[in-house]
């Protein structure tokens, strides 16, 4: 038995990945306990392919208040902003030498269909902002409401 099997299941193949399963199991159980985990699918590395040309497009477009100072903010900090909008909260903790310290989150562990409202917030936001959209930014946004339909 494979140490990690991973398949998506959809109802046209529900009854075929169950009895896959039911066997790895069987077999495993030979050799010890086994784990069954299921989950949402992850983001794509195509999603996380069109959302870098956007944070891009908006880093160099919009400048961010920060400590009550307008700055030229990078990607990481925008994908931040976007994530805490996409959770409707933001998460904080004391700093080790005192202060507050806003803690990110990582986009790689979030659902698709998490990552897909994440672009739209996005571009809802440059939309609503006046921020021109690159080539890479368009052709990625394209593809991605394609791939939705």
């Amino acid at each position: 038995m494979a140490d990690k099997w991973k398949q998506l299941v959809t109802e046209a193949n529900s009854k075929t990945a169950m009895r896959a399963v039911w066997d790895m199991i069987l077999r495993g159980l030979g050799r010890g306990p086994v784990e069954v985990v299921l989950q949402r699918p992850k983001r794509s590395l195509s999603q996380n392919d069109k959302m870098w040309p956007m944070l891009r497009d908006i880093s160099r477009q919009k400048q961010m208040l920060v400590n009550g100072v307008w700055e030229w903010a990078g990607t990481e900090d925008w994908k931040i902003v976007f994530t805490a909008a996409l959770k409707r909260q933001q998460r904080m903790t004391q700093g080790i030498d005192g202060g507050v310290v806003v803690l990110g989150m990582s986009t790689s562990q979030l659902p698709a269909n998490e990552f897909s409202n994440l672009i739209e917030i996005m571009y809802a936001y440059g939309s609503e902002h006046g921020i021109n959209w690159s080539e890479p930014s368009i052709r990625a946004y394209e593809s991605y409401r394609e791939a939705l339909q």
